[in-house]
């Protein structure tokens, strides 16, 4: 039995589409734990009470401060404790980074967590990170996530020396700023990463690197211009098999091509994404998820879960940082 640790209060539709999606995703194998108010419908779940809220334009590092009892906090808490196998929240991002970084704290050599998020482009999924937990990072912070994703994809993804690329404006080494000028340097130089240069934007679908690397806030944009041209595009094609009597027509012979695409590339089919570096496992959603969303959210942790990420990610990452330390004069 996986026990995941739940924020009912977290996200814009919460906690309605919360707890219907945990109920969704609850099963003889899944047991989704609900960390709310007294009071609050579960629909069976178990429930732990808290008494506090942290609202999505709450200050994160005062909001986790001023409200241990907070359903977040408190549900991080049970990770840390051992009383849950991971958290799930598609609350305040910050808040869920702050808490996270009290009460599951960060594994040996990590300087900061990442967000990994599993990109589903052709012709395998590649992971992007990071995807929005550091919106100012420095270079070194760069060749981490490279590490990091690099575990990730070969130990949970199974893909064998995964190929790194570092996000920039260019694929010429040249090309960027400063802290992709000075990331490329050291990811050129580091052990232990089989890393092929730059890429650009445009190829993240279509299988840019096993690894695409950067910081959060490019990350972060990148993902968010990604997911709005998936959802335009998505819409549109449905809008146009059924605006007229020919195109319903077609539309039943495509619609199973159609079916399929929006499942593989459609956000919710994801429902959120790692963040890695830490001794417990945590995922977090997007802030406007569905039932649907967060309950493949819950799913996608018990997943880690299944594959001992963190396990994995503790006992590769010591040498790959040591590794790249050495390969460093600098440091």
């Amino acid at each position: 039995m996986i026990r995941v640790a739940v924020d009912a209060l977290g996200g814009d539709s919460a906690p309605e589409e919360v707890v219907a999606g945990a109920a969704e995703a609850a099963s003889p194998e899944l047991q989704p734990i609900l960390f709310g108010p007294a009071g609050l419908e579960t629909h069976g779940l178990e429930l732990v009470e808290t008494t506090q809220e942290i609202a999505m334009d709450e200050k994160p590092a005062e909001a986790v401060r001023a409200k241990p009892d907070s359903s977040l906090v408190a549900a991080c808490r049970a990770v840390g404790s051992g009383e849950a196998d991971a958290v799930v929240s598609a609350g305040n991002t910050g808040a869920m980074l702050a808490a996270c970084f009290l009460e599951l704290r960060r594994l040996q050599g990590v300087s900061r967590p990442a967000i990994a998020l599993v990109i589903p482009s052709e012709p395998r999924p590649s992971v992007l990170i990071d995807s929005g937990a550091n919106a100012d990072a420095r270079p070194e912070h760069l060749l981490q996530f490279a590490h990091m994703g690099s575990v990730f994809s070969e130990e949970v993804l199974g893909v064998p020396d995964p190929q790194v690329r570092l996000l920039s404006i260019g694929e010429e080494p040249e090309k960027g700023n400063q802290l992709t000028l000075e990331a490329h340097e050291l990811l050129a130089g580091a052990e232990g990463l089989n890393f092929a240069g730059n890429t650009e934007s445009r190829d993240l679908l279509r299988g840019a690197a096993d690894v695409v690397v950067c910081d959060g806030f490019t990350g972060n944009v990148a993902l968010k211009l990604m997911e709005g041209t998936i959802k335009a595009v998505l819409d549109a094609l449905r809008e146009e098999i059924t605006s007229s009597r020919r195109s319903r027509v077609g539309g039943l012979l495509v619609r199973p091509a159609a079916r399929a695409l929006r499942k593989r590339l459609d956000p919710e089919t994801y429902g959120g994404a790692y963040l890695l570096g830490l001794r417990g496992l945590a995922v977090i959603a997007h802030g406007n998820s569905s039932r649907r969303a967060i309950a493949n959210a819950i799913r996608l942790a018990a997943r880690g879960v299944e594959h001992d990420v963190v396990g994995r990610l503790a006992q590769r990452l010591p040498e790959r940082v040591l590794a790249s330390a050495r390969s460093d004069p600098g440091k």
